[in-house]
């Protein structure tokens, strides 16, 4: 009876660890994200797929993921941002060095966490605005359809009647646009905007009194600018200080004219000096209408998009590199708030970097300093990775009269990346007086440098 109780004992406490992993499995399994999900892409463009051609993508799909396009033809992928929930958009501007045709795969390629999951389409079909729908896998309930995004406008601009714009006058302005944004006002000749309070839903008000360091210029347009999320929409305001009567109000008027790139550098045809680093830089004048915008700035820089590198505002782009001899060229392209494009290159050349010394330096010991009889540790300095070639002879005097030299050292050295270098020798004429004449030679390409030091026995 006991040997039968034994049995079962050990047959519970084999069977234990079995049933402790059935449990933990639905545990971890849950743990798991559930794989995002493409449900549509469609795209327009305003050129068809010739170069110069803005492609705009619109993509449905999982909210809350990293999402992407990547075009056959197109080097690099296009980011998305996601503008609602579960939509994302992203723009790209085919260049003349892109082969794209209309059987083209396009991917849509969503990231969460490390699950991603990837939807292929052709060129074509996006390009009809149908979208094409992917079917998916099945789920407890249909996620629902997003919400049109309102449209992003400034509906009222104005500013308080005032006669004259002088110290100490104060300037007033209403806005009037969606309700939730942000909303601050230009003013010409101010270092910082001023920012307008939202007194009531979609109506922003706010105040500056003029001081005596402003240089306000009454004929520039004041400029509002209306922010929500990465939306951004201005409006300007022209004044009219006839006395008695008040600044027009009136909604933003149409931009129907590109930007234009200027005061560009280096200038087109011009030459810069090689090895110190290069400032590629422009200003943007959108002859007073809606403004650059930021994102929407593109610099290729001889057939390299540096756009990532460079320093980007509405009214201006700069990007500083170190760039090889020779003809370099810079191509910028830029929209307005409303769409209006602009493109701009130009071409400039970097001469050959001046030729550099190559100095040589002895760091432990000074010309005619005297050495003992022991090995003697010469220790130097010179340009990165030089070759450094060195002789060591002997001349010891015997009687006063007679000199019997001897070559005790030569051997080629290299420095190290620090261009520190160093060698020792053993004198063999233990005999005070004896000159140890040392020749350096160091070579780096096509330069060279000679330096000669003396050494004398103890």
């Amino acid at each position: 009876m006991k040997k039968h109780l034994r049995n079962y004992a050990v047959s519970a406490l084999l069977a234990l660890p079995a049933a402790v992993s059935l449990v933990a499995l639905p545990a971890s399994a849950m743990a798991q994200p559930a794989t995002p999900e493409v449900r549509s892409l469609d795209a327009d463009a305003d050129a068809g797929i010739a170069p110069g051609s803005l492609l705009r993508f619109r993509l449905i799909a999982t909210p809350k993921v990293q999402a992407s396009v990547r075009v056959r033809g197109v080097r690099d992928p296009i980011a998305l941002r996601e503008t609602a929930p579960g939509v994302y958009a992203g723009r790209y501007t085919l260049k003349r060095t892109d082969s794209v045709a209309p059987q083209s795969e396009v991917r849509a390629m969503l990231k969460r966490g490390n699950r991603i999951s990837a939807e292929t389409f052709t060129l074509a079909q996006v390009l009809n605005l149908q979208p094409v729908a992917v079917t998916p896998p099945p789920v407890p309930a249909p996620a629902p359809a997003p919400a049109p995004v309102p449209a992003l406008r400034i509906d009222r601009f104005g500013m308080a009647p005032i006669e004259r714009v002088e110290p100490g006058a104060e300037l007033v302005f209403a806005v009037e646009g969606m309700p939730g944004s942000t909303v601050s006002v230009d003013l010409p000749g101010v270092e910082r905007d001023l920012r307008l309070r939202e007194t009531r839903p979609g109506h922003y008000e706010g105040s500056y009194t003029i001081r005596r360091a402003d240089d306000i210029n009454p004929n520039r347009p004041f400029v509002a600018t209306l922010r929500n999320g990465e939306r951004v929409v201005t409006a300007n305001l022209n004044l009219n200080l006839t006395p008695g009567r008040t600044a027009d109000i009136r909604p933003p008027a149409a931009d129907n004219r590109p930007p234009s790139v200027v005061n560009v550098t280096p200038r087109d045809g011009e030459t810069v000096a090689g090895g110190p680093p290069v400032q590629i830089a422009g200003n943007f004048d959108d002859h007073g209408g809606s403004g650059v915008d930021p994102a929407s700035v593109q610099i290729v820089l001889s057939g390299r998009n540096v756009t990532r590198e460079a320093q980007i505002t509405r009214q201006s782009f700069s990007f500083h590199g170190v760039l090889p001899p020779g003809r370099h060229t810079v191509d910028v392209t830029a929209r307005d708030q409303v769409g209006n494009a602009v493109r701009q290159g130009w071409s400039f050349d970097v001469a050959e970097a001046a030729p550099v010394n190559v100095p040589i330096q002895i760091l432990n010991h000074s010309n005619n300093g005297q050495i003992g009889q022991g090995p003697t540790l010469v220790q130097g300095r010179t340009v990165p990775n030089a070759n450094v070639a060195v002789t060591v002879n002997a001349s010891a005097p015997i009687g006063g009269v007679l000199n019997i030299s001897q070559e005790l050292f030569s051997q080629n050295l290299q420095a190290d990346p620090n261009g520190n270098f160093s060698f020792s020798f053993v004198p063999q004429f233990p005999v005070p007086g004896t000159r140890y004449d040392i020749n350096l030679v160091s070579t780096r390409g096509n330069l060279r440098n000679d330096h000669r030091l003396v050494l004398v026995q103890r």
